[in-house]
Order: C-alpha cells, then structure tokens, then sequence
C-alpha cells in the first residue's frame, strides 16, 4: 500500500532542543514497514533536513499526494506552539498540517486512516473513534474499547542483541537516572525520585523548566538522543514515571526498552495499571522510600548473578514491544480497514 505518513519529529537522531519520543523507534518501524512492500511518504516538514542538517533519503512531500491509507501520529493543540498563525514567532505548523491531511484524506476523500493516539489526547467519546473508515490505535496492551493495540516498537535485533551478562558487568558511576520531559510528571517525581536523590549518585535530562521545589536534585537539562542512551548505560537504574493518563491506561513509553537495553533496570509504581506485564516484581515500587530500599539491594548486587538475572527478566518482558509483532498488528489493521469498503 501506499501509505501517507504524518509525524512531527525525527527520523535520525534529530537536534537537543526537542521534546521528540519516537527517536528509538519511528525509524526502525516505518525501515520495516517499507521492507514488507508498503511505499512510505512523510507528510510533515523534514525537520531532520531542515533542523539537524541530516539528509537520511526519505520521500517528503508537502503537497497532496494519492494514497492508499493515511497514517497519523496524532497530534493536540499546544497553547501558543501549533495554535498560533503561519509563520509567528514559535509557530509549528504541525497541527495545521495534520487538519488540512484530515480535511482532504478522510473526510473528503474517505481514504482509510489510521490514528496513533501515542499520547493519549483523544477521549474516549471523540468523534474520530466513531467515523467509519477510520482505525485509533493506543500504544497500551488494553486499549479504549474499539481501539486497537499498537506498542513502541523495539527493534528485533536490539532486542535479540541485548546480553545481560555484559549489561551487569558494565561500570555505572550513577545509581539513579531520568530521561524525560517534566510535563505532568511533578507529582510522581516529588513522590518516586526526589526522594531517592538525596541518597544516590543521580542525574535528570530533559526539560524541566521548573526546579525549584528540588534544590537537591542534578538537572543536566536536554540531552541530545546519543547522549541520553549514553546516560542510560552509566547508571544502574531508572524510575518510570508516567502522567496519570499513561498510568490509569497501563501505557508504558518507550523508555522502558530505551532503558533496559542499555543495561539500566526499570523501577516502575505499582499503581501502573498492569505494570506487572511489562516490570518483575522486585521493581515495582510504592513510594520514595521503597525506590530506596530497593536501589540499596540493587547496589549491592550490582555485576553478581542476581543482577544479571534480573535483567535477563526485564528483557524478556520487552517481548511484547517486539518490531516484527507490531508490524503485523498493523498489518492485519490495513488490510481489515481497506478491506472492509471505507476505501474511496
């Protein structure tokens, strides 16, 4: 199929200043798309040509071209960002773009469409889920009734790659990281991490322009994506913290893999719905004071079997993210959607 791909981001590693999840995985998913036959065009500007100076040989096109399905990695309105007019100061025209491909793709065109909702913004009564010919998926193993699963990928070979007996023999200086951005996160930091920094050799990356409440904890600000994984295989462990809308969901990011396949073990709370699929069970946490409990006894087996072990553990249940298995999720979602008459 021809398939018209819409994303605000990067293919390649991109530039520091950019809030961009999909950097470990976007490129391996649509490399994989294409090697199942699919003919892939990016809908959105080529923000790694015009941003990161990386030419990567990827089809953009800013007009609007035939297609067989439309792919969108959704997007919201961001106050005084995507909201403002063409070409103002801070303008991204990310928004405007996807409703001008809404407009003509799916509305007037009724091309098949198929929504990656991977930051949970639309609710569950939106009028999108309801229109015909057009598929939501959620990157959650128990999606919003009607949607369909579709995980981050994680690529096969990184995954089938990863050695835990070499992960755990690495030297980690930091006992503690974070990787991430502070939206909607205050609460979860305040009640998981900040209380575990005052203890342990940590660092933060991201963007968290409001830190004065955790004078004691290292903000290092945004790191470029080499970087962050570097940061990831210096430190023994990270607590995922998840906005409520991700954690009510059970919706895991693509930090868990992120992490873990660099060797850095994934302290995750408990209250995650179904955070016992994806974590073992001596990484669930309750508190601040469980993170530290648990990061003394991570510590003390740090390079022995148990360490190695439990790693092993959290590699295998990154198998659900498998590449190859989303690839036939969405897969068998295109041929049921185009199949299924809504195509023009």
């Amino acid at each position: 199929m021809k398939i018209g791909y819409s994303f605000w981001g990067f293919l390649g590693s991109g530039v520091v200043d950019t809030p961009d999840g999909g950097r470990s995985h976007r490129r391996p998913f649509v490399n994989a798309l294409a090697r199942q036959g699919h003919q892939l065009v990016f809908l959105q500007a080529d923000r790694d040509r015009s941003e990161a100076n990386d030419v990567l040989g990827y089809a953009f096109d800013a007009g609007l071209p035939d297609l067989d399905v439309l792919f969108l990695e959704w997007r919201w309105p961001i106050p005084g960002r995507n909201t403002t007019d063409c070409g103002s100061p801070g303008h991204t025209c990310d928004l405007h773009r996807q409703d001008e491909l809404l407009r003509h793709y799916t509305i007037r065109r009724r091309v098949p469409t198929v929504i990656w909702d991977k930051d949970r913004r639309l609710s569950p009564d939106d009028a999108w889920r309801q229109r015909p010919g057009v598929a939501v998926c959620e990157a959650t193993l128990v999606p919003t009734p009607g949607a369909t699963s579709l995980l981050f990928p994680a690529d096969d070979q990184w995954l089938d790659s990863a050695a835990p007996r070499a992960l755990a023999a690495a030297v980690r200086p930091l006992t503690l990281a974070y990787v991430g951005n502070q939206y909607d996160r205050d609460d979860e930091f305040d009640r998981y991490f900040a209380p575990a920094a005052g203890y342990f050799p940590h660092a933060v990356a991201g963007k968290w322009p409001d830190t004065g409440r955790w004078p004691h904890v290292a903000f290092l600000g945004r790191l470029g994506f080499p970087a962050a994984m570097r940061l990831y295989s210096q430190t023994l462990a990270t607590v995922l913290l998840l906005p409520q809308r991700y954690a009510r969901a059970g919706q895991i990011t693509q930090r868990i893999f992120e992490a873990v396949l660099a060797g850095c073990l994934p302290l995750c709370p408990a209250e995650v719905h179904h955070s016992e699929r994806f974590i073992p069970e001596p990484l669930l946490v309750r508190d601040g004071s469980d993170v530290v409990r648990t990061l003394r006894r991570l510590h003390a087996q740090a390079g022995t079997a148990a360490h190695t072990q439990l790693l092993a553990h959290c590699i295998a249940r990154l198998e659900p993210f498998r590449l190859s298995t989303q690839v036939r999720v969405l897969n068998t979602l295109l041929d049921a959607l185009v199949g299924s008459g809504a195509a023009r």
